[in-house]
């Protein structure tokens, strides 16, 4: 049996249609991560330094010796996936009890939270402003642009000043946070708020709707494509912005304070950096399917737009 009827128009979220397109974008994007997988090592097989067994120590017998040199390709710049891999599940320092992976997805969660607030004041901030925009045409042509130049400046940049003005805490790096969500949701929001079909606004100004009530029943329902669109922006922004703001805020817990002490001890142990760069990386891939998630419950039996 079909896992939904179709509407009229296209098909909902959950037909066998819309279920397919999502099976071959997970098939694309994993055949994309093993093409990267096997460009990587092809570089190391190729032109890398000789081949030892995973994690082994210099001096032990080596397995494979490449035809060619490139410095680009030494085990310091590339290390091997698997050694990578291996890395999780070895101490996060010496003596530890925690493994890499332990210690990473705690700082994840941390980071997270710290992203997570500054993603949902983000993106009130950013529906209140288009809100205030898409009411008032003055309004919108003074500031927008204003809107526009603050995403100019580069957040590492800013991120100094920011942890200057609310001090070296949690509260810089959800500011941080903050700043870098807000933009995607009001542009999205202003064009959103205006995309409900005019025969619907004649229909209930005809019934003396105020409009308090249409932005309830017509303008926010309509806007609901727009604004999970630029969430799912919002939320791996929120995320570089945490992590980002991390170093300058003087948070000892979170994924950027990891990356800046494995950063540190790269020479003798660059496996564990790229360990902290695939969680960053994993957590905003989590988050970005958390806001989808949302998104077809939200939308559930809506066509979809490019139907």
């Amino acid at each position: 049996m079909a896992t939904a009827t179709a509407t009229r128009g296209g098909l909902t979220a959950t037909s066998p249609a819309a279920v397919g397109r999502r099976g071959r974008g997970l098939l694309v994007g994993l055949a994309v991560a093993l093409v990267m997988v096997l460009v990587w090592e092809g570089v190391k097989f190729l032109g890398g330094t000789p081949w030892r067994a995973p994690l082994a120590q210099p001096g032990s017998p080596i397995l494979w010796n490449p035809p060619f040199r490139w410095a680009f390709a030494n085990d310091l710049n590339l290390p091997h996936v698997w050694n990578i891999l291996l890395t999780f599940g070895e101490p996060f320092q010496r003596g530890a009890d925690r493994s890499v992976a332990q210690f990473l997805f705690d700082a994840a969660v941390y980071t997270w939270r710290e992203a997570a607030i500054g993603f949902v004041i983000g993106a009130l901030i950013g529906l209140v402003l288009a809100t205030l925009f898409v009411h008032s045409r003055l309004l919108e042509r003074a500031l927008v642009p204003y809107v526009v130049a603050s995403q100019t400046v580069p957040i590492i940049a800013l991120a100094p000043l920011i942890v200057f003005a609310f001090g070296a805490n949690v509260m810089s790096v959800v500011v941080i946070a903050t700043y870098l969500t807000f933009f995607p949701v009001t542009i999205a929001m202003i064009r959103g708020l205006r995309s409900f079909d005019p025969r619907a606004l004649e229909l209930m100004r005809s019934y003396a709707a105020t409009r308090t009530t249409i932005y309830r029943r017509l303008r926010l329902p309509a806007s609901l494509p727009y604004l999970f669109t630029a969430l799912k922006i919002a939320a791996t922004a929120s995320v570089v912005g945490a992590i980002i703001g991390e170093g300058p805020g003087g948070i000892a817990n979170g994924l950027g304070r990891v990356i800046i002490t494995y950063n540190q001890y790269y020479i003798t142990g660059p496996e564990k950096l790229w360990a902290a760069i695939i969680a960053s990386g994993l957590l905003g891939i989590a988050f970005y399917g958390l806001v989808v998630a949302i998104e077809r419950l939200a939308l559930r039996g809506r066509r979809p737009a490019e139907a």
